[in-house]
């Protein structure tokens, strides 16, 4: 590992992955840089030969590679359901740089100046949290390229009354400042990616590059796209939930947060099969909305 700080650390989380990771790799390593970057490497005890790999890549790239090797002894449940939190969360933990990037081990970066046109904005600009970019999607099933038609189109510049609304943001695309704290209801949120940026905002502004940069892989085993709308549907509303409860945003956040809450109340599918574990709250705005889902669960 270079003696020099480095500026970003691109966190990978990678669990049975075998298929993929050497393209996430490779596109993290082939990055042009006038500054020093860290790979911070999570492999989450895979059941096939990913974990092998990795090791195969830290042992080969040590100047650039931290490979940290969990243990499912580690592992965060999250409403009974095996997470990679407690993966993602170290990796956040250990990274050195002033900014952070994600690509999960299944995405891959395309352009080799990702990092370094992400970092040049955020260097301009000081009161941007987070850098984010255009990506294409890549169905596994039949191996095509698509342009992004899950996120929502928003303005290059958007702040936490834009995001409330719901993620725009993905994965592999995004590079924040790395000057927050995980709090300890993080741990208990189904969706982390969303919630997390909610967190670290405080105030500031987002930035969307045209570029596009990356892909990302869209397939049954993908921890997003591998769930059923219903069950993506459930861990929104209990994410929201908790972002509404513990994050301070401005009124016009809160106000679209709970329109948000509104809409998956009126339209949750199959309601006597939910099955949602929610905190039981006192001084809430939304408690009506949870008690008649909670009416709902029972019948």
């Amino acid at each position: 590992m270079s003696k020099l700080s480095p500026m970003v650390s691109v966190c990978v989380q990678a669990y049975n992955q075998e298929n993929y990771i050497r393209k996430c790799l490779d596109g993290i390593l082939m990055q042009e840089t006038n500054f020093p970057f860290e790979v911070i490497l999570g492999e989450d005890d895979s059941s096939d030969t990913t974990r092998e790999i990795c090791q195969f890549y830290a042992a080969k790239y040590p100047d650039k590679i931290r490979l940290f090797l969990r243990g499912r002894k580690d592992v965060i449940y999250i409403d009974g359901n095996v997470t990679g939190r407690f993966n993602f969360v170290s990796n956040i933990k250990n990274s050195k740089g002033k900014y952070i990037a994600l690509c999960e081990g299944d995405d891959y970066w395309t352009d080799p100046k990702k990092l370094q046109k992400q970092v040049e904005f955020l260097e301009g600009h000081p009161d941007f949290a987070i850098c984010f970019h255009a990506v294409s999607v890549l169905l596994q099933e039949s191996n095509s390229i698509q342009k992004d038609t899950i996120t929502r189109k928003v303005s290059a510049e958007t702040s936490v009354e834009e995001l409330s609304k719901g993620n725009y943001i993905h994965t592999p695309s995004v590079m924040f400042k790395n000057d927050f704290k995980i709090p300890k209801w993080f741990y208990k949120s189904p969706t982390g990616d969303w919630a997390l940026y909610m967190i670290l905002l405080k105030g500031r502004k987002i930035m969307k590059l045209e570029d596009n940069m990356a892909v990302y892989r869209k397939h049954d085993k993908g921890l997003w796209s591998g769930k059923t709308q219903y069950q993506n549907m459930v861990a929104t509303l209990k994410t929201f939930s908790l972002v509404y409860d513990n994050v301070t945003m401005d009124t016009s956040a809160k106000r679209n947060l709970k329109q948000q809450i509104d809409v998956f109340m009126e339209n949750f599918p199959d309601k006597r099969k939910a099955k949602v574990s929610l905190k039981k709250r006192t001084k809430n705005v939304l408690r009506p909305y949870f008690h008649a889902l909670r009416k709902i669960l029972q019948q």
